[in-house]
């Protein structure tokens, strides 16, 4: 079967396949594409205009199409992939040469636009895309030195990705780069849709409560991070740099805080760890002092906390489980609701349920007081990913608290901490600091 009729029959249930010809030079040429990824008058015309402006018009088959692209060999298993890329294929059918040529491509992404999932105030306002390309020329704008490396990979089968490794030689670690860059290429095979998947790859724990990566759509973050040492990864279609490893400063750090004058900086930063600890922390304390030991209170606010119970028909540890299920309700259903009607319905929501629930006598005065502060402390931290990390701790203090009071509390503190500790990220000490040098960070 011929090249046509295997590309015809390969493509045939795809309405934006062509196949068509024209004349470049003294040769009769096949143009090979998908109508959708390719601009083809636009191409046509670029072709033509780069061979009337060519020297030598006698040129060879083989050199022409050389000097319009790259030389692949007209089988069906080398074109296909070229195809669905979005390239150009030039077939000449008497010599049997065939080039795979970048066209000029229709617009398939958007343009770059302001973050919309994390928010600056003194930094940069463009954020990352879906096309890796443009994203790599952000990122290079933030970083303007000659001694950021970009590795590409190829990684999956069924449907093969880009996956950009960018690194600055000369302040990454050499056995995390070496690591890193050694399980990549043993999982090119592996499908990489999803962080999961991409998690595979690399070898992290999948069960793990802290993030093993941080995700960050602005430039300047990921640009700070590499200044740290530490490695961006980015995906094709992905509009999000990936940054590893996760350290337990990255909750608390952001490059926009150097913007600031030195104290504020500081206590900017001492306002997130403290939101960490109320987040954590203060949901397990009421459980305890409430339904375990009363007698740590002072006698008026102990028997204030107990008129304002007087008719919850639940203990503490329930009516808290209660109004933290409702509350993780309304924050899944802030995300997944339309941005022109989900603050609204979850700000009315949540007012209406809060207020009908004490007016219920389901749930104390004070419960809404400290679990409307916990909501808000978690979400002081810095990456949503560490927001999630505390709620999923809260919890367990909560637990140990409703069971063994004020020592349960303690206790549960040290195992968090323990846990903590004995945590890795890509062979690297969650509870390690980033090292970089600060008289290059404060220049940069």
């Amino acid at each position: 079967m011929e090249l046509k009729e295997s590309l015809a029959a390969y493509f045939k249930e795809n309405a934006d396949y062509f196949h068509v010809e024209i004349r470049l030079l003294q040769y009769v040429v096949q143009i090979i594409g998908l109508d959708s990824l390719v601009d083809l008058p636009q191409s046509i015309a670029s072709l033509q205009t780069q061979t009337s402006n060519l020297v030598h018009a006698s040129l060879q088959p083989a050199a022409l199409l050389k000097i319009l692209g790259k030389l692949i060999e007209p089988k069906l298993e080398a074109i296909v992939p070229e195809i669905i890329k979005g390239n150009l294929i030039l077939f000449e059918p008497k010599s049997g040469t065939c080039s795979a040529v970048l066209p000029i491509s229709k617009n398939v992404t958007r343009s770059v636009t302001s973050p919309e999932t994390e928010n600056t105030l003194y930094g940069a306002s463009s954020a990352f895309q879906e096309d890796i390309n443009t994203n790599i020329g952000i990122l290079r704008k933030h970083c303007s030195g000659g001694s950021m490396q970009v590795e590409t990979y190829k990684v999956g089968k069924n449907c093969p990705k880009s996956l950009l490794l960018i690194y600055h030689e000369n302040r990454v670690a050499p056995r995390l780069l070496h690591s890193v860059q050694a399980k990549i290429k043993a999982g090119r095979d592996q499908e990489v849709d999803h962080i999961q998947q991409l998690g595979n790859i690399l070898g992290v724990n999948p069960w793990s409560f802290v993030p093993n990566f941080n995700m960050t759509e602005m430039p300047q973050n990921a640009a700070h991070s590499l200044q740290q040492g530490k490695i961006v990864l980015m995906i094709d279609r992905y509009p999000f740099a990936i940054i590893l490893p996760s350290l337990i400063m990255d909750m608390f750090c952001l490059k926009d805080d150097y913007n600031y004058a030195l104290p504020f900086m500081y206590l900017i930063r001492f306002l997130r760890i403290v939101g960490a600890l109320i987040a954590t922390i203060i949901p397990g304390l009421y459980v305890a002092l409430v339904s375990v030991n009363p007698e740590v209170l002072r006698l008026q606010l102990a028997l204030s906390i107990a008129n304002s119970r007087q008719d919850v028909p639940y203990p503490a540890f329930v009516e808290t489980l209660l109004l933290l299920i409702v509350l993780e309700l309304i924050l899944e259903a802030s995300v997944r609701l339309p941005k022109s009607v989900g603050p609204t319905i979850t700000m009315v929501g949540g007012i209406i349920l809060g207020q009908a629930a004490v007016s219920a006598k389901l749930v104390s005065n004070l419960l809404i007081i400290v679990l409307a502060g916990t909501t808000i402390a978690s979400s002081t931290v810095v990456g949503f990913q560490n927001s999630v990390t505390l709620r999923v701790f809260k919890y367990v203090l909560i637990i140990l608290s409703a069971i063994y009071g004020m020592l349960g509390l303690l206790a549960g503190i040290v195992v968090v901490c323990a846990y903590l500790g004995q945590q890795t990220s890509m062979g690297i000490p969650y509870l390690s600091f980033p090292a970089f040098n600060k008289k290059d960070e404060r220049n940069g």
